[in-house]
Protein backbone atom coordinates (compact mmCIF):
# COMPACT_ATOMS: atom_id res chain seq x y z
CA UNK A 1 0.00 0.00 0.00
CA UNK A 2 1.50 3.32 -0.81
CA UNK A 3 -0.09 6.42 0.14
CA UNK A 4 1.14 10.01 -1.66
CA UNK A 5 1.52 13.23 -0.08
CA UNK A 6 -0.57 15.72 -1.73
CA UNK A 7 -0.06 19.37 -0.61
CA UNK A 8 -3.43 21.31 -0.69
CA UNK A 9 -3.01 25.55 -1.03
CA UNK A 10 -6.44 27.02 -0.72
CA UNK A 11 -7.36 28.40 -4.08
CA UNK A 12 -7.41 32.25 -2.56
CA UNK A 13 -6.03 32.95 0.57
CA UNK A 14 -7.66 36.04 2.49
CA UNK A 15 -6.03 39.42 1.87
CA UNK A 16 -3.66 40.23 5.03
CA UNK A 17 -4.67 43.85 6.63
CA UNK A 18 -2.77 46.60 5.58
CA UNK A 19 -0.49 48.18 8.42
CA UNK A 20 -1.52 51.39 9.45
CA UNK A 21 0.32 54.35 8.14
CA UNK A 22 2.12 56.58 10.71
CA UNK A 23 3.33 60.01 9.82
CA UNK A 24 6.53 60.82 9.89
CA UNK A 25 7.58 61.70 13.93
CA UNK A 26 9.14 64.94 14.37
CA UNK A 27 12.79 65.10 15.16
CA UNK A 28 13.39 65.76 18.96
CA UNK A 29 15.06 68.78 18.18
CA UNK A 30 16.13 71.03 15.51
CA UNK A 31 19.32 72.99 14.75
CA UNK A 32 19.54 76.83 13.28
CA UNK A 33 21.65 77.20 10.34
CA UNK A 34 24.04 79.56 12.51
CA UNK A 35 24.70 76.02 14.44
CA UNK A 36 24.91 73.94 11.42
CA UNK A 37 27.60 75.83 10.61
CA UNK A 38 29.68 75.87 13.42
CA UNK A 39 28.92 72.07 13.90
CA UNK A 40 30.57 71.62 10.24
CA UNK A 41 33.46 73.52 10.85
CA UNK A 42 34.07 72.25 14.53
CA UNK A 43 34.25 68.63 12.74
CA UNK A 44 36.25 69.72 9.91
CA UNK A 45 38.85 70.97 12.27
CA UNK A 46 38.66 67.86 14.04
CA UNK A 47 41.51 65.98 12.07
CA UNK A 48 40.13 62.36 11.98
CA UNK A 49 36.72 61.06 11.22
CA UNK A 50 33.28 61.41 13.19
CA UNK A 51 29.89 59.71 13.47
CA UNK A 52 28.85 63.17 15.02
CA UNK A 53 28.13 65.64 17.79
CA UNK A 54 26.87 63.66 20.54
CA UNK A 55 24.50 65.89 22.90
CA UNK A 56 23.93 65.04 26.59
CA UNK A 57 22.81 66.13 29.74
CA UNK A 58 24.98 65.53 32.95
CA UNK A 59 24.07 66.79 36.37
CA UNK A 60 25.70 70.32 37.67
CA UNK A 61 25.15 73.99 38.33
CA UNK A 62 22.90 74.95 40.35
CA UNK A 63 19.62 74.39 38.48
CA UNK A 64 20.87 70.86 38.28
CA UNK A 65 21.29 69.97 34.85
CA UNK A 66 23.82 71.26 31.90
CA UNK A 67 24.26 70.24 28.47
CA UNK A 68 27.21 68.19 26.91
CA UNK A 69 28.62 68.36 23.73
CA UNK A 70 31.52 66.03 22.19
CA UNK A 71 32.73 64.32 19.09
CA UNK A 72 31.30 61.03 18.50
CA UNK A 73 33.61 58.47 17.05
CA UNK A 74 30.71 55.72 16.50
CA UNK A 75 26.82 55.67 16.81
CA UNK A 76 25.62 53.58 20.13
CA UNK A 77 22.74 51.56 19.90
CA UNK A 78 20.05 53.36 21.30
CA UNK A 79 20.94 57.01 20.43
CA UNK A 80 18.46 59.14 18.96
CA UNK A 81 19.61 60.44 15.40
CA UNK A 82 18.80 64.19 13.99
CA UNK A 83 20.56 63.86 10.41
CA UNK A 84 19.74 67.37 8.96
CA UNK A 85 21.72 70.13 6.65
CA UNK A 86 24.53 68.06 6.37
CA UNK A 87 25.01 67.18 9.65
CA UNK A 88 24.36 64.56 12.53
CA UNK A 89 23.53 64.48 16.06
CA UNK A 90 23.70 61.84 18.11
CA UNK A 91 21.45 62.45 21.25
CA UNK A 92 22.12 60.13 24.16
CA UNK A 93 19.24 58.20 25.09
CA UNK A 94 19.19 59.28 28.98
CA UNK A 95 18.77 63.18 27.67
CA UNK A 96 15.90 62.42 25.06
CA UNK A 97 12.91 63.16 27.09
CA UNK A 98 14.34 66.66 28.49
CA UNK A 99 15.50 67.74 25.18
CA UNK A 100 12.50 66.68 23.40
CA UNK A 101 11.35 70.07 21.19
CA UNK A 102 14.73 72.00 21.63
CA UNK A 103 15.85 74.53 19.19
CA UNK A 104 19.99 74.55 18.96
CA UNK A 105 21.60 77.93 17.88
CA UNK A 106 25.29 79.20 17.97
CA UNK A 107 25.08 82.95 18.92
CA UNK A 108 28.67 85.14 18.66
CA UNK A 109 28.71 88.59 20.61
CA UNK A 110 31.09 90.75 21.73
CA UNK A 111 31.49 89.46 25.03
CA UNK A 112 30.61 85.88 24.11
CA UNK A 113 30.10 82.37 21.64
CA UNK A 114 28.26 79.37 21.89
CA UNK A 115 25.71 77.18 21.46
CA UNK A 116 22.14 78.31 23.12
CA UNK A 117 19.80 75.79 23.67
CA UNK A 118 16.00 76.86 23.36
CA UNK A 119 13.86 74.05 25.53
CA UNK A 120 10.38 74.62 25.86
CA UNK A 121 10.51 72.49 28.77
CA UNK A 122 13.29 74.25 30.81
CA UNK A 123 10.88 75.25 33.72
CA UNK A 124 13.87 77.97 35.01
CA UNK A 125 17.54 78.62 34.81
CA UNK A 126 20.25 79.63 37.30
CA UNK A 127 21.79 83.05 37.56
CA UNK A 128 24.61 82.63 35.80
CA UNK A 129 22.60 80.76 32.50
CA UNK A 130 24.59 77.44 33.02
CA UNK A 131 22.33 74.81 33.94
CA UNK A 132 18.72 74.54 34.13
CA UNK A 133 15.80 72.41 35.49
CA UNK A 134 12.88 70.71 34.00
Amino acid sequence: MTTSASSSTPASAPPSPAAPVRAPRPAPMTVTPAAVAKIKALLDGRGKPSAGIRIGIRTKGCSGMSYTLEFADERNAFDEVVETQGVTLLIDPKATMFILGTEMDYREDKLESGFVFTNPNEKGRCGCGESFHV
